[in-house]
């Protein structure tokens, strides 16, 4: 059995531009973004997702130097650029992350995975119902699964964020394409953020890493900022989710 993250990367971030190049401590938080990554058990390869476009040369340039595969496909498409990522070698599972969530837990992403196996669910994941922070969002699901997405979406928001036709059609929410239930949490850690989608985002990171360091559990993180107003109240008024609002009110 084959399971392989792909986190997907861009500098042209509309928002916050080469927000994954900024750096702490001499890393980039691409950097730190794959090197806790790395640290999951349950995962067999590493494949960083970028685009074409020659501003983006530079995440190839990082996945190489550390020594993770990449593919560089479609800036808009990006369910085409996860397909295309895998379409040769057909893992059992994919695991879908985002560059932007450097503090990304790797017991996390085992936990999930884990879950997913023994499940065997076409897709499983923490965001069904959101009680996990921003930027420890962990989706597992079938290559199967994001094949049938692959050839059925339309929709520009289903290409644009690659599982929205897979949870719309998921058991969870009454449909009937694919299997799938949520990874439960019993608090709720909604309103805080360890994601980066603006600079204020990037200042509560600098500050969590700084005070905290590099390697602790997403927990420790987030009772840390809820516990500190000077950290959480820099970005605690920033919209979850924009991007994908964004899609869907363009439809």
């Amino acid at each position: 059995m084959s399971v392989v993250v792909i986190t997907q990367a861009r500098t042209g971030s509309t928002r916050f531009p080469n927000k994954i190049l900024k750096e702490i401590g001499g890393k980039s938080l691409l950097q730190i973004h794959i090197e806790r990554v790395k640290k999951a058990e349950l995962i067999d390869n590493i494949y960083v997702a970028t685009t074409v476009n020659k501003a983006d040369d530079i995440i190839e340039e990082i996945a190489k130097t550390l020594q993770v595969r990449f593919y560089r496909g479609s800036e808009d498409d990006v369910l085409d650029r996860f397909y295309q990522t895998v379409k040769n070698d057909k893992p059992k599972f994919i695991v879908r992350l985002t560059s932007d969530c450097p503090l990304i837990d790797p017991r996390l992403i085992d936990e999930v995975v884990s879950e997913c196996i023994t499940l065997d669910v076409d897709y499983y994941s923490n965001v069904l119902i959101e009680n996990y922070p921003d930027g420890q969002d962990i989706e597992v699901f079938k290559f199967d699964a994001l094949e049938k997405a692959w050839r059925k979406a339309v929709l520009k928001s289903e290409r644009e964020h690659v599982t929205p036709f897979i949870k719309k059609n998921s058991s969870f929410l009454g449909g009937n394409l694919f299997s799938s239930k949520n990874h439960n949490l019993n608090a709720n850690y909604n309103h805080v953020r360890l994601t980066v989608d603006e600079n204020e985002d990037l200042e509560v990171i600098k500050l969590l890493i700084k005070d905290l360091g590099f390697n602790q559990d997403w927990e420790t993180y987030a009772k840390y900022y809820l516990e500190n107003e000077s950290i959480h109240k820099l970005n605690e008024n920033i919209t979850r989710n924009e991007g994908y609002l964004k899609s869907i009110n363009k439809e």
